[in-house]
């Protein structure tokens, strides 16, 4: 029986997901190994950095203090001490995007690779499936942080203005410490959006389908609409959600089922909110609304705004079905 138990007894590649997956101790087969260990060296960095993005304070009183005495040197010295090595961390976090889109990438390679089952896949890998879910943790844990620290673009935006004058008067900046413009231009775009690392993964993993052209778009679409269904069997069958020995589990599923929602709706032609969807989003949603409000209004926001993109997106078929309507705020 494993770490992956099946919750119904019917056949499994018609089980839809209806299984419990052990996200906290699932290891790796052998075969499982070397995907496994490239993938992890990423995810302990990841640790890192949500460690690092949390204690992120900014340069805001340095920076307020610049504005206000614009002719001061040393005030300005004292912005620019403060801001450069925060840009550097800036810098850090939107190099990880790259690793985590490319991770996203080598993980979906294997789960939806032709011959087996998203269910067959998920029983016989998982630790790749653990690792998966990991990701999409890391995602939404990141986003939130951000969200909620407009530092970050205040310090960044500050960065930028102050190269610029710099360049404009011919000084020179620390080579050591500057961000190239090119650079600069593709952190701006990701830190502009509200949720820079969700938008990554959505765009990996609908590159990762346009660039397999020989793998169905069911195969990828398939393996999320079944780890999202996973998620809510967990959450919502008390005998399996017992066997969380934390608590954090429980919000690590809620972030994981959002994840792959949002994933499946961004590569989905139909999206995820149309009543033939291969997820539950009624059921999804239900779970959700169970939770304590202040646990999940975070994840409730992110579909709320998922759900408006994918509608606006589909508005222009005239006999759109009926579309499953979140909860209002």
């Amino acid at each position: 029986m494993g770490n992956l138990i099946k919750v119904l007894t019917r056949d499994i590649d018609n089980n839809g997901g209806n299984f419990f997956l052990d996200f906290e101790n699932a290891q790796p087969s052998q075969s499982e190994t070397a995907v496994w260990e490239r993938v992890n060296q990423v995810l302990t960095e990841a640790r890192v950095i949500l460690d690092d993005l949390q204690a992120y304070r900014g340069a805001g009183e340095e920076i307020r203090q610049a504005i206000q005495s614009p002719g001061v040197e040393g005030v300005q010295e004292k912005a620019w001490s403060a801001v450069v090595p925060l840009v550097a961390k800036l810098k850090t976090f939107y190099e990880f995007s790259q690793k985590l889109e490319s991770s996203l990438q080598c993980l979906l390679d294997v789960l939806t690779s032709s011959g087996s089952t998203p269910t067959q896949h998920l029983e016989q890998k998982q630790a790749l499936a653990r690792q998966f879910a990991h990701i999409l943790h890391f995602t939404l844990r990141f986003d939130e942080l951000k969200m909620t620290n407009p530092a970050i673009q205040n310090d960044f935006s500050y960065y930028r203005r102050t190269i610029s004058r710099m360049r404009i008067n011919n000084l020179s900046a620390d080579a050591g410490n500057e961000v190239n413009n090119e650079l600069a231009n593709r952190m701006s775009l990701f830190y502009a959006s509200a949720t820079p690392m969700l938008k990554t993964l959505s765009d990996a993993t609908s590159k990762f389908v346009s660039d397999n052209q020989d793998v169905p778009i069911e195969n990828t679409t398939d393996c999320l609409s079944t780890m999202a269904s996973v998620c809510k069997v967990m959450l919502e069958t008390p005998e399996y959600r017992s066997r969380f020995t934390s608590d954090e589990t429980v919000l690590f599923c809620l972030r994981v089922m959002v994840g792959v929602i949002i994933l499946y709706d961004h590569v989905h032609p139909a999206g995820a909110f149309v009543k033939t969807s291969n997820i539950d989003m009624k059921g999804c949603i239900r779970v959700l609304k169970e939770q304590p409000p202040s646990s999940v209004e975070g994840l409730l926001n992110a579909l709320r705004s998922v759900n408006l993109l994918s509608l606006h997106k589909h508005v222009t078929d005239a006999n759109e079905e009926m579309r499953i309507n979140l909860p209002a705020e």
